[in-house]
This record gives C-alpha cells, sequence and structure tokens, in this order.
C-alpha cells in the first residue's frame, strides 16, 4: 500500500512539475468554479489582488504547465476580458505561463426559456435557464492554448435540439423537444500543433445530474454525454454554423467535466459507460494520491481516479481526458496531492475539482 501510494505520489507532483518536452503533449481539464453571482464581478475580482482560491487555481495551473487547457465554470462575457484578466493571472511571477491563443463562445447557461420548467410558478429562476444560471454565461468555458487555435474550422452545438437525438433519454417535457441540448455548449476545436498536424477537442460540461424536477437534470446529463458517443458512431450532427457532417476521422481529445461517475453519485450511467468504452477513444485512468487517501467508505468506485471532492456526495470521477485510439498516451495524472505533500493546502485552498492531464506524442501531420 505505501509503495502505491508513493508511485502515486511520484505521478501527481514530479510530471506536472518536469518541463514538456518537445516530443510530448500535455492536455489537461480544470474546473477551476470561477462562476460569480453577476456579470462582470469575476472580471473585477481578477483585477484585483487574487484572492486564495484564484490564487490556488493559478498555482496549479503553472505547476501543471499543460499545453493546452479546457477550463469548466469560467463566467463568459462578450468581450472576454474576464478570459484575458485571467491569461495576464497566469503569466505573472516567475512561474509564469503564457496561453496566447483561446477559444470561447456564448453558453445556455443563463438564458432564459420563459418556460416553468421547476414547476415554482414562475418563468424567470435560475432553473427556468437553458442550462442553470443566474445570467447569460454563467459557468461558462474556454480553451486556452500555447499552440494556434483554427477557430474558423470550430464547430459549435449550442443551439442543437434535444430532440431528435438518435440515442439517450428523451426529454421529461414536450415543451423541451424544440429546446436545446447543452446546458452549456458542445464544441470541437482543433488545435493546430508544430509541423501542422491537427488535434481536435470535443469539449462540454454537462449539467450535474442532481436536482431537477420531472428528474430533467439526470436525464440531460446523460443525454448530453451520449451526445458525443452518437457523434463518435458517425452521427451526423448540424452545427451552430449550418454545417451538417459527422465526426471526421483522425486524432481527437474528449475532455471536459461531465458531472457523472462511472459507478457513483446520481447520474444514469448509460452515455457515460457508451463513452468509457467506445471503440475510438481510450481511457487513461488518471491516479492520483490524494484521491486514493480520501477515499470514502460508500464508495464503490477505485478512489485513486476521483477527481473532485464534495461535502455530500463525497469523491468521485467526474473529470475527464479521453484521447483518441491513435494517440499514444505518455502518462496521466490528476492533480490531486496526498495530506502533507507539497502544494496539498494550496490545492485545497481552489475549487472542488482537481485538474485532469495527460500527456500525449504529439500526431504527425
Amino acid at each position: 500500500m505505501l509503495a502505491r501510494l508513493l508511485l502515486l505520489l511520484a505521478g501527481a507532483l514530479i510530471a506536472p512539475l518536469s518541463a514538456t518536452a518537445a516530443e510530448r503533449l500535455r492536455i489537461a481539464t480544470y474546473d477551476v468554479d470561477l462562476s460569480r453571482d453577476g456579470p462582470g464581478l469575476l472580471l473585477h475580482e481578477l483585477r484585483r489582488a487574487p484572492e486564495p482560491e484564484v490564487a490556488a487555481v493559478i498555482a496549479v495551473i503553472q505547476t501543471a504547465r499543460p499545453d493546452v487547457l479546457l477550463l469548466n465554470q469560467f463566467d463568459h462575457d462578450l468581450r472576454g476580458e474576464a478570459l484575458a484578466a485571467f491569461r495576464a493571472l497566469l503569466r505573472a511571477g516567475p512561474e509564469g505561463i503564457d496561453y496566447p491563443y483561446w477559444f470561447d463562445a456564448p453558453v445556455n447557461a443563463g438564458v432564459q426559456t420563459g418556460l416553468d420548467l421547476d414547476g415554482d410558478g414562475q418563468t424567470m429562476g435560475w432553473d427556468d435557464a437553458l442550462g442553470w444560471g443566474k445570467f447569460p454565461g454563467d459557468g461558462g468555458m474556454a480553451i486556452l492554448s500555447r499552440h494556434p487555435i483554427d477557430a474558423a474550422a470550430a464547430r459549435t452545438f449550442r443551439t442543437l435540439p434535444w430532440a431528435g437525438r438518435p440515442s439517450g433519454p428523451p426529454p421529461p417535457l414536450d415543451a423541451l423537444a424544440s429546446t436545446p441540448l447543452s446546458s452549456r455548449s458542445h464544441w470541437e476545436v482543433p488545435v493546430i500543433l508544430p509541423g501542422g498536424a491537427r488535434l481536435r477537442l470535443l469539449a462540454a460540461n454537462p449539467t450535474p445530474p442532481l436536482y431537477g424536477t420531472y428528474g430533467l437534470n439526470a436525464r440531460r446529463n446523460d443525454a448530453e454525454i451520449g451526445l458525443w458517443a452518437d457523434y463518435l458512431d458517425g452521427g451526423t450532427l448540424r452545427d451552430d454554423q449550418g454545417r451538417a457532417a459527422p465526426a471526421g476521422p483522425g486524432p481527437l481529445v474528449l475532455l471536459g467535466n461531465l458531472n457523472a461517475d462511472p459507478v457513483d453519485g446520481a447520474g444514469l450511467g448509460d452515455g457515460l459507460r457508451r463513452l468509457l468504452a467506445h471503440p475510438r477513444l481510450r481511457d487513461p485512468l488518471p491516479e492520483s494520491a490524494g484521491g486514493e487517501m480520501a477515499a470514502t467508505a460508500s464508495h464503490r468506485g477505485a478512489p485513486e481516479l476521483d477527481t473532485a471532492s464534495w461535502a455530500g456526495p463525497g469523491n468521485l470521477r467526474v473529470d475527464y481526458v479521453l484521447p483518441s485510439r491513435d494517440l499514444e498516451p505518455l502518462g496521466s495524472g490528476v492533480f490531486w496531492p496526498a495530506p502533507g505533500a507539497p502544494l496539498a493546502d494550496i490545492v485545497a485552498a481552489g475549487p472542488a475539482h482537481r485538474l485532469v492531464w495527460i500527456d500525449i506524442t504529439p500526431p504527425g501531420p
């Protein structure tokens, strides 16, 4: 047991501290929980000296040093000012890291439907939005990259209707049939690597399966995850740009906070099981010493694979970085140090989610 913990500790700390080699590409997802109570509040906060939670997020990213990073739960604004301020914080200091390329786009969170989705007799509540949110852009997504992003070739599926999906649970209300499936959005974003090779990112942050009248959130979470399985199966999807096409061939990485655990938690699980078993993907099973040592007796899943810790549901594996099978994985991990290890207190001061990373050999052109 002790030897295993030491091995996991080495993977969680030594690998992120090492410089990224030319033959190695590090890709990560991190739910940073930078969602605030109103528009502009995150920008105001990021322009001040960082609070402990923000400082912890910055320290984790600067230590892990991913080449490509998906941020979940980061408030979106139309001018990208909060994201610019965040990138400036990442550049600061002796350990600063620069992300000259980025991608962000509107999300459904906080956009009102005009429907009473929570059954409280009102139509303007947070639960009545296309995706739960206090304002448009609440808890959005963003991609940061050290390599160019082909934004013109990106596909977003924010407006794709729930009805008509080839598989997965249907909406529990007829009124939801024509509303978008994505609680935030689904993105396919190409990154251009040195030498001209392209790596496509499939990014999403489905709604948590908890709460929700009529079982809405559990059904929607499963359907949002299953959408990627349908796409990888060859299903044709019409994107927000009006292009109808299936997922093309070539290397890709599917990543994000999927808000679902393979065996524990409140998720329905069908969509996630399809995804983890999909023949186009491989699961590198990132581990951490901190997750293993924080194991709770009530959970059935392997605790070293957990990626988030909450007081209520406990520890779960909900954040994923899944490369396609034509990519060679070189290593992976969950940035969750064991108690008493370097950075453990900093990580604990940050969000409930931990950064999850994989290293791959960059694909050739």
